[in-house]
């Protein structure tokens, strides 16, 4: 992974950790996200923005490739046991017009909207 692509997964990391805390993630160990985000390093080396059609709940791109998003996905997925898919695809259904309409979306994608970076 380029060196300027870990300061943005990091970054990544520390903005997600906020949104993703409270009693539901009471008593997670932190260092477990950044192993589980530095154990990509190597693994996770193609950049691919490409949409795919994935698996729901649980849907992952092959791990040799990705976007920061991705890897901060797997992170979360491997390191805490959060499926930020899931968690997104509930969220967005429950309070679709808090989102963005960055992307002129009428209804939710489960297959890229917890890999979309605003």
């Amino acid at each position: 992974m380029m060196r300027g692509m870990r300061h943005i997964v990091f970054a990544l990391l520390l903005l997600a950790t906020p949104a993703l805390s409270g009693p539901a993630l009471a008593g997670v160990e932190p260092s477990r996200l950044a192993e589980a985000a530095r154990s990509q390093v190597g693994v996770t080396v193609t950049y691919d923005p490409a949409y795919i059609s994935l698996a729901f709940p649980g849907g992952d791109i092959p791990r040799d490739r990705g976007v920061c998003t991705d890897v901060v996905i797997r992170a979360l997925r491997d390191g805490w046991g959060i499926d930020l898919q899931l968690a997104v695809n509930r969220d967005m259904k429950a309070n679709f017009s808090a989102y963005p309409p960055l992307w002129g979306l009428t209804r939710t994608d489960r297959n890229i909207d917890h890999r979309r970076v605003p």
